[in-house]
């Protein structure tokens, strides 16, 4: 059966026992592979491995009970090696990196923060800055609505010009966020948002960061700002 990782800790991990389970229904039981000063933290791996609700809890459940006592880094779920003997192997051979990784990330959280548009506001921002597009509108009001080629160019382009908007202020939310992070890179995408950013922060650092998203919103509020965190620094593990 194959190994499923959910992270690496510095050190020896006493023996979880019965006391901590992860993945899988139901669930199996977690367990450590010690390889000098490393241990990774494995279970088996059910047949038929699929991102389910509780799976990803049990995974981030996991992580967050080993880290109380552990420094850990932690792998992204689907994580899956051949076997233990394969982990331990990796272990050995890449141990400098995985103790440089550990030190860079000790005590650090991450923050994802996700961004879309107020579909009212934005649509009145790209009018108000386009003087073509305003002039498109009020000649298509005044015809009844004008045609259906017309009617058409003018979806074309405002959406255009929505796109142009969302890169700007992807960049805005970017430039505003970071001197409140010590690291920030994209994160995991996902559909509806224009805009998700993983931010790196000390373990108490949080307020700066939430400080500078109610700011953000408050200025620009065609923004809608969606942050979610702590959570494991997965997106600042290098591969």
């Amino acid at each position: 059966m194959s190994t499923y990782v959910y992270g690496i800790a510095r050190g020896e991990v006493a023996d979880l026992g019965d006391r901590l389970h992860g993945i899988g229904d139901p669930p199996l039981p977690v367990r450590a592979l010690t390889e000098g000063e490393l241990s990774a933290i494995v279970s088996d791996c059910p047949p038929e491995l699929k991102p389910r609700r509780r799976d990803l809890l049990a995974h981030q459940h996991v992580l967050a009970e080993v880290g109380d006592a552990h420094p850990v880094l932690p792998m992204r779920f689907g994580s899956v090696s051949t076997n233990d003997d394969d982990v331990r192997t990796v272990l050995s051979e890449h141990a400098e990196r995985y103790h440089d990784q550990l030190s860079r990330l000790a005590d650090r959280v991450e923050y994802n923060v996700k961004a879309v548009h107020e579909e009212n506001a934005v649509l009145h921002q790209v009018l108000s800055e386009e003087p073509e597009l305003r002039m498109m509108a009020e000649a298509n009001r005044a015809s009844g609505g004008g045609t259906y080629e017309d009617r058409v160019r003018f979806g074309e382009l405002v959406a255009a010009a929505v796109r142009a908007r969302e890169a700007r202020d992807a960049a805005l939310v970017e430039k505003a966020l970071a001197p409140a992070a010590e690291a920030v890179r994209p994160g995991p995408e996902s559909g509806g948002w224009f805009l998700s950013l993983s931010v790196l922060l000390a373990k108490d650092g949080a307020a700066a960061l939430l400080e500078a998203v109610a700011e953000l919103e408050k200025a620009h509020p065609q923004l809608q700002l969606r942050v979610n965190g702590p959570l494991p620094p997965y997106s600042f593990v290098d591969s």
